[in-house]
């Protein structure tokens, strides 16, 4: 198992660690801030000791990263895991903002069904079974969102279950839901969102969401 510090702290930008073990150009580590895809959320963008990742996979609760040919790293080595914190950061927030569409979405629309999502760094998507256009419930979910945003309420994670590693996020009033990804602190620091429809075929519909100024 990898210990995941992005958890405790996923603001941390770099983190000492040690090389657990290495399979040719893959090596595993003790802990890590480097998240690797999973829930739709992509993986982060950095070096672990100074060699570039070039993949980042999830398998059960170990993380393994691929590094270019010839990194020179072995088991026990100290090291230093460095992300792109811009690029982590507008995660974050993306990640956030479609957890808060999600929610408020299911919520207008009984009975749809979540069949997809994706949080990149230039915008989020989530796509759904629905019969009709939902172009008419945008206005309504974007003012929704953004008002929760403009409150600047706390976001607290923790664990649900330790041991399989099940998290939740959960808004005092609004809701908890079950999610493992990289969280902000507060709506407020999501800032000014606004959404898009997108047609991906009979019978299912996608919001695209992107940050003001986007």
């Amino acid at each position: 198992m990898t210990h995941k510090a992005f958890w405790e702290d996923p603001y941390a930008s770099t983190h000492r660690t040690v090389v657990t073990a290495v399979d040719g150009d893959t090596v595993e580590l003790a802990s890590t801030i480097f998240f690797a895809f999973s829930g739709g959320q992509e993986s982060d963008h950095g070096s672990i000791g100074g060699v570039a990742v070039v993949e980042a996979s999830k398998e059960g609760q170990r993380l393994r990263y691929r590094l270019a040919a010839g990194h020179g790293l072995q088991p026990g080595q100290p090291v230093e895991v460095a992300i792109d914190w811009a690029r982590r950061y507008r995660l974050m927030r993306l990640h956030f903002a479609a957890e808060l569409v999600l929610e408020l979405a299911g919520r207008a629309l009984p009975g749809a069904l979540k069949v997809g999502a994706h949080i990149a760094a230039d915008k989020a998507r989530i796509d759904f079974r629905w019969p009709e256009s939902i172009a008419p419930l945008l206005p309504e979910l974007a003012a929704s969102a953004n008002q929760i945003i403009a409150a600047d309420l706390p976001i607290r994670t923790a664990f649900e279950d330790i041991e399989n590693e099940r998290r939740y996020w959960e808004i005092a009033g609004f809701s908890r839901v079950a999610c493992g990804g990289t969280h902000v602190r507060s709506t407020g620091e999501v800032g000014p969102l606004r959404l898009k429809r997108n047609n991906i075929g009979k019978g299912k519909e996608r919001i695209e969401i992107f940050l003001a100024g986007d």
